[in-house]
């Protein structure tokens, strides 16, 4: 199965990729990883990516395609993979497509795991830390048994700024800009199947596996 995994931040795509992966024992291949690996294999296009990034810019789509190119040509993904933080825009999903054909192979599902923004707000700015032991508390999900303080060890929790409303506001307003077009995109091809994230982890698995059924 060959798989695009797409959803906000705050929306639980990481934790549904961990359990894709361990289910159907494809590699997930994240566009971190991807440059991460490169540069330490020490490839070409690995340090062509590290040159721009060591300078804070993006690394341009032809030398991202390239390094997506070199990972799904690698023997692991013979039976397929899980795609994740890529493609970002519709340019990379066109080349992408390119990129398949060339390996004869073809996207399957483009999972988008769906999240109302309000609910994505009370998620990621919730989140509280432990200033001490680093030990991480939700205010809805996961609080303290004394609020501000850590259970562990006592320590004062505080909040990351990166966590405050009006950054998660601004992180999710450009995400949802960026998401659109991919999104119509992939409806337009067929590719897009929708996973309602606001119910539990395990419904929104069980949902995922329902899907892939039709596949395996």
């Amino acid at each position: 199965m060959n798989l695009v995994l797409m959803g906000l931040p705050g929306a639980g795509k990481g934790t549904q990729a961990e359990q894709i992966v361990e289910k159907y024992g494809v590699p997930h291949i994240s566009t971190g990883d991807m440059f991460r690996a490169a540069m330490k294999e020490g490839t070409e296009l690995g340090l062509k990516a590290k040159s721009f990034m060591d300078k804070g810019e993006l690394v341009p789509d032809e030398v991202t395609i390239g390094i997506v190119r070199e990972r799904l040509s690698k023997e692991d993904c013979e039976q397929g993979f899980l795609l994740d933080g890529f493609p970002r825009t519709v340019p990379q999903a066109e080349a992408l497509e390119t990129l398949l054909e060339e390996l004869n192979k073809k996207i399957d599902y483009v999972i988008n795991i769906n999240v109302d923004k309000s609910i994505l707000m009370e998620r990621l700015t919730g989140r509280r830390i432990c200033k001490d032991c680093g030990s991480t508390y939700h205010l809805v999900f996961n609080p303290p048994a004394k609020e501000g303080v850590c259970d562990r060890c006592c320590g004062e929790l505080y909040q990351r700024a990166d966590d405050n409303a009006e950054t998660v506001q601004n992180r999710l307003d450009v995400n949802i800009k960026q998401q659109e077009p991919l999104l119509t995109f992939y409806e337009a091809k067929g590719y897009l199947r929708t996973i309602d994230g606001q119910q539990d982890i395990e419904k929104v698995f069980a949902d995922i596996e329902e899907l892939l059924r039709v596949i395996r």
